[in-house]
């Protein structure tokens, strides 16, 4: 057979043969070394296992935070109740009321207060029983809180915290086109000083006849800021001027060193406060002035002995000065009413009121300018409107027209230390207008 295959093909066969017989050769040496290297990897990696075992990783415990609660106190809430039924226990309730009376009076919580507890998260539970109270806090006033926090002897210390804030001066200028009210409610003008500034002038203006498109009104008051540079509370107004055409009224707010005693005096060192207030409810449109009218009900002629004063239903009414409620309740055609005895010479009264003010009652003492109802239509009336009344040694008279005794004037040292006062207060507007 191989004498039949050319010489060149006996060439190439044996050349494949003896590639064969290498690679075949070349192979099993491979397999030959891995076959005994193998145990030694094993036995590498179990030793590496067994002397450098992995280190086990442990996630660090978080430390628990404090329970917190807000609560909010309702009519007929005694703080007792409130901190029973939010996880407080009796004994730990009342030794935390014990430590607060020194300090804060609680019948002085009003209605809508928040009130804050913290609970220590290790001993908090679900059912409400034996929790640690940690701290129990809630705000006096803007820049004081009152805090009762736990001792590490288990009994509570409780004291009042006082906040620091930054302070500005404000002031606000106003044009008058149609109220005083509006005026200053368009200069986005705090709503609990634009109620002080109707009060302050309510003594010298009566806002339906005296005011006029054009006049203008200006205030100065402190503003405290958080650290965010935020409002957190207004200071009462220190200074206000009300220009009525060619006439400048204008106040500075002072405290007698005397008797500590807060109100607001003229440049002369007169004091704002009359006997009794012109107009006891701003915004309002006089409507029927004192004197005989054709009563817009019945259709004769009857003798009006007060002043009517349209108003939106609703609409805050002022006491007209300081004094006891006397009457309080329907009375016929008047509808809703108040009474008010100032004195020995002079009452007021208030009819057609839509509702009193929460928790006035006969017998209860009033200040000037403190709100007392709301206008309403009750009793015999045509629409929302104050029926407004002065009665001067049991006499109805004209309100709009009653002569009021002028207010107290500072003397002697308060007057030289309130003169100086005013000073510093233009220095302060000035200021406060560039700024």
């Amino acid at each position: 057979m191989f004498k039949q295959i050319p010489p060149i093909g006996l060439f190439v066969l044996w050349l494949l043969l003896l590639t064969g017989t290498i690679f075949f050769s070349e192979w099993v040496q491979i397999k030959s070394h891995e076959s005994s290297i193998e145990p030694s990897f094993e036995n590498l990696t179990t030793t590496n296992a067994a002397s450098k075992p992995k280190a086990q990783v442990h996630p660090e415990k978080a430390v628990p935070e404090d329970i917190i609660k807000y609560i909010f106190v309702k009519k007929g809430d005694t703080l007792m109740k409130l901190l029973v039924s939010n996880g407080v226990d009796k004994n730990q309730a009342a030794n935390l009321i014990t430590s607060l009376k020194s300090i804060y009076e609680l019948r002085s919580l009003p209605i809508g207060h928040r009130l804050k507890i913290s609970f220590a998260a290790n001993s908090y539970n679900a059912n409400h029983k034996y929790n640690k109270v940690k701290d129990f806090s809630f705000l006096k006033s803007f820049n004081q809180e009152v805090v009762t926090s736990r001792k590490p002897s288990g009994t509570f210390k409780s004291e009042i915290m006082i906040k620091s804030f930054e302070t500005e001066d404000v002031f606000i200028r106003g044009k008058i086109t149609t109220s005083l009210y509006e005026a200053a409610a368009n200069q986005r003008t705090p709503i609990k000083l634009l109620m002080e500034l109707i009060r302050i002038f309510s003594f010298d203006v009566d806002f339906q006849r005296e005011i006029q498109k054009g006049d203008t009104f200006s205030i100065l008051f402190k503003r405290h800021l958080n650290s965010d540079g935020k409002s957190v509370h207004n200071d009462k107004i220190e200074w206000a001027k009300l220009t009525l055409r060619d006439k400048h009224i204008e106040y500075a707010r002072y405290t007698t060193t005397a008797n500590n005693y807060t109100d607001y005096y003229n440049r002369e060192g007169k004091s704002v406060k009359k006997t009794l207030m012109r107009t006891p409810v701003d915004g309002a449109r006089l409507t029927s002035r004192y004197g005989k009218r054709k009563h817009p009900i019945l259709g004769f002629t009857k003798m009006h002995r007060g002043v009517d004063f349209a108003a939106p239903k609703g609409t805050p009414i002022m006491a007209a000065g300081d004094g006891v409620i006397e009457a309080l309740g329907r009375k016929g055609n008047y509808g809703k009413y108040i009474r008010i005895r100032h004195n020995s010479t002079y009452k007021t009264a208030y009819a057609h009121l839509s509702k009193y003010k929460r928790g006035l009652k006969r017998g209860k003492r009033v200040k000037q300018g403190g709100i007392i109802g709301y206008v309403g239509s009750t009793g015999r009336s045509t629409g929302p409107h104050l029926h407004y009344e002065v009665i001067k040694n049991g006499k109805k008279t004209n309100p709009l027209s009653v002569r009021l005794p002028a207010g107290d004037a500072l003397k002697n040292d308060d007057l030289k230390t309130f003169l100086s006062h005013f000073v510093s207060i233009d220095h302060r507007i000035i200021k406060a207008k560039a700024n």
